[in-house]
């Protein structure tokens, strides 16, 4: 059974769950979608194919297609472009979610590496260039060339606001991921255009950032891009300002990216880069103290979210630079991830969901993947892989609310065009790269590389591919045809697991099978 309060964004809808997990006690032993299917142990094992392997492959297909062929609005744009939630039949009330492009952005990147598939590519430069071009603040505002992450005027077409604080304010943690999702596309495909507008998004940000404290982090949460007056909402006598996050993990991605790539004002960079990994270290990753993301929650429902959290753990266990002991700290996160969203209700099929957020105590399949992928990453970079078995059960878990047609929705909920498809495909890849078993066995894919995949192309005897860096490493899972040798690197396979490790020294690649 599903419930949905329209217009009542994520904590509207708490009436709804607590009525719904009141209904939940049917016979039918049914997850989203899908019957539950379970191995010998009780233990809860994907709805399709004969394992995660298969499964998780046939998912991510489907949820793509689904974006990709998703309705048009009465205004001709695609959907997806114009709402957060999607509904069959009529359109939805709300806007854009907060990062739903900057997610389909990086969730695609690495869908075109794995698939190879001209259409992602495609729709990457689509997204970004459609925000450009209609969502962008003014050179002359106090937070210039920023974007907005919302429309105040349903189907206009244009970004201008925030869903809650309203026209003229934007969020400048979600301009920050979408910046350093602009550095991986300008890399993809070399259009100067992406780069530009990622070095204005990170000399404003340069420029604006501040010290922070226990209330105030280095940027706002919510600020008007014109007169640079942080939002505030007061409630029962109090105000309360807009001020806090901790979701700076896509700021330190774009500061990184610019500076390796000497573009823009890299001395102001270097120094808010420092302020921001200061403040996370002294504020966030000691008090737990991670706040808000979402768009649609009020600065008077203070929340703390588990993407915010688990996004920086995942970037500290790929950057052990951040500290000596980066090892305690991820697990730190870990550790406090599930003991403060541990989602008890599927206990029978022996996995523990992964709740959204304190202000909306769901289950969510995004956030639950994501845990997931982070705790194969850190049994990868650690080799300690206690929590793997636990990781692989809740990715089994998430694939139940994708249904045949690759609609995917929300737990008792509505189809979130975030939570189910940008912030959901690219944690099946990671966890996939993390852990090979995990991807086909018969079939070939990129599953990581260090550098950023231009073109690539699979074929029966060959895949050949190109990328913007010459020296990088390329991890592939060659489960249809082995390698016989590599032109333009050496190669590493290991018959046993299909893995294949290419050291590359070009730019261009030609793996011959």
């Amino acid at each position: 059974m599903r419930f949905d309060i329209p217009g009542g964004g994520r904590a509207g809808r708490l009436v709804a769950i607590a009525v719904c997990w009141a209904c939940a006690a049917v016979p039918a032993q049914q997850i989203g979608y899908h019957e539950a299917r379970t191995d010998s142990a009780g233990g809860i094992v994907p709805w399709y194919g004969s394992g995660p392997a298969e499964a998780y492959d046939h998912v991510i297909r489907l949820v793509w297609n689904f974006w990709r062929d998703m309705r048009q609005c009465p205004n001709g744009l695609p959907y997806y472009l114009q709402h957060q939630v999607w509904r069959p039949l009529q359109d939805d009330p709300r806007g854009l979610g907060g990062d739903q492009l900057s997610m389909a952005l990086s969730s695609w990147n690495l869908l075109y590496g794995y698939s190879g598939d001209s259409a992602i590519k495609e729709n990457m430069m689509f997204l970004a260039d459609y925000w450009l071009d209609r969502g962008m603040s003014q050179p002359s505002d106090l937070w210039p060339n920023l974007p907005y992450p919302y429309e105040t005027e349903l189907h206009s077409g244009v970004y201008d606001g925030d869903m809650v604080a309203g026209k003229g304010y934007l969020q400048p943690d979600k301009a920050a991921s979408f910046g350093a999702e602009l550095v991986m596309l300008y890399k993809t495909t070399g259009k100067r255009r992406y780069l530009d507008a990622a070095v204005g998004v990170a000399n404003t940000l340069a420029g604006k950032v501040q010290p922070g404290d226990a209330a105030n982090s280095p940027w706002p949460f919510r600020v008007h891009a014109r007169t640079g007056a942080v939002h505030q909402e007061t409630t029962e006598g109090k105000t309360l300002t807009a001020s806090y996050t901790s979701n700076w993990t896509g700021a330190l991605r774009l500061f990184t990216a610019l500076t390796e790539l000497k573009q823009g004002n890299l001395a102001a960079y270097s120094g808010a880069l420092r302020m921001a990994a200061a403040w996370l270290n002294e504020q966030s990753l000691r008090t737990n103290k991670w706040g808000p993301f979402f768009e649609d929650i009020a600065t008077s429902n203070w929340s703390d979210t588990a993407i915010n959290a688990d996004t920086l753990a995942a970037y500290i266990a790929e950057h052990p630079e951040w500290s000596p002991r980066w090892r305690e700290t991820v697990k730190s996160i870990l550790d406090w991830t599930y003991r403060t969203f541990a989602n008890r209700h599927y206990e029978q099929w022996n996995v523990v969901p992964i709740n959204e957020q304190t202000a909306y105590p769901v289950e969510g399949n995004s956030h639950t993947a994501r845990h997931a992928a982070l705790e194969l990453l850190y049994g990868e970079k650690t080799g300690d892989h206690s929590l793997k078995e636990a990781a692989i059960r809740r990715l089994n878990w998430a694939t139940y609310w994708a249904g045949d047609d690759g609609r995917n929705r929300y737990p008792n909920s509505t189809h979130w065009l975030t939570d189910g498809y940008g912030d959901y495909v690219r944690h099946f890849l990671r966890a996939m790269a993390s852990a090979p078993e995990l991807a086909p066995q018969t079939q070939n894919h990129l599953l990581r590389t260090s550098s950023i995949v231009q073109t690539i192309d699979y074929s029966a005897r060959r895949i050949t591919y190109s990328k913007f860096d010459a020296t990088s490493v390329e991890m592939f899972k060659m489960g249809a045809t082995p390698p016989k040798s590599v032109q333009g690197g050496r190669m590493q396979w290991n018959p046993a697991t299909k893995v294949l490790i290419v050291r590359a020294k070009t730019r261009s690649v030609v793996i011959v099978m």
